[in-house]
């Protein structure tokens, strides 16, 4: 009994050294493993998708650009792998192993509607995109920029990428203090939601993403990073993760009505 007693602990250890490295490439494979918290639970938010749908049915490579500001360029992320961009391209790549698709990173810090609308050809056009996720008001709020304004110019842009052939998904401002304390944030808000409905284009909303956090446990600031506007690893991860459940939802191919 005490040599049984002596070789349990080594056994462990053994046990422990051979679960080490499938751990370690769990961690790899997995998005998200290597976050010391998982994500909060948040609801899927549904949204349409058809150019994206059609072009993986047809085995068609899928090209998504993710265009905005500092967000999307990843403001307070430890590294380039930890943008939301690069977090949503893994996070697909695992789902749908047998897809050709590319998430390009095309955010810039700063930046509004006017200075994206700039680049619109050279930054997102000329990547024949089957999918444009567009993050923008952020600034917007922080500038004053008048709501009708910034409905005009996005608009615009949607109409040029809608011609184009791509879906346009729009992506609202996180709920950071220095957001929410701007005046004037809830019209910029009612702006974007209101220019979805219009233009036919879904909205992933990151105001509706961060509740759904905060209701589940998880205060906003878990989320953001010291400068209290940008989000950390774990907010960008999170955002991707709920960004391609969503992306994911949409393109599953429709049930077989039964008989």
């Amino acid at each position: 009994m005490r040599h049984a007693r002596l070789l349990a602990p080594r056994r462990r250890l053994r046990q422990g050294m051979r679960m080490r490295p499938v751990l370690l490439l769990l961690a790899m494979l997995v998005p998200g493993m290597a976050l010391a918290e998982p994500c909060p639970s948040s609801s899927v938010q549904a949204i349409g998708l058809p150019a994206t749908r059609a072009a993986l049915e047809h085995g068609q490579p899928l090209r998504i650009v993710a265009f905005g500001s500092s967000s999307t360029e990843g403001a307070g992320a430890s590294g380039p792998d930890r943008t939301y961009p690069a977090e949503l391209e893994a996070r697909l790549h695992a789902a749908l192993p047998g897809a050709r698709l590319t998430v390009l990173n095309r955010g810039k810090g700063g930046q509004e509607v006017p200075e994206m609308i700039a680049r619109l050809d050279p930054d997102v056009l000329a990547e024949r995109p089957t999918l444009v996720i567009w993050q923008a008001g952020a600034n917007a709020v922080l500038r004053g920029m008048p709501a009708e304004e910034f409905h005009a110019i996005l608009a615009a842009g949607i109409a040029r990428l809608r011609a184009s052939g791509a879906d346009v998904l729009l992506m609202d401002s996180q709920r950071a203090p220095r957001i929410l304390e701007a005046p004037g944030f809830e019209r910029l808000d009612a702006a974007i939601r209101d220019l979805a409905a219009e233009a036919r284009a879904p909205l992933f909303s990151r105001a509706a993403l961060m509740r759904d956090w905060a209701d589940h446990g998880t205060p906003h600031a878990e989320m953001l990073g010291p400068d209290g506007l940008h989000h950390n690893d774990r907010g960008y991860a999170c955002v991707a993760e709920a960004l391609a459940r969503s992306i994911l939802a949409a393109v599953a191919p429709p049930q077989v009505a039964r008989r």
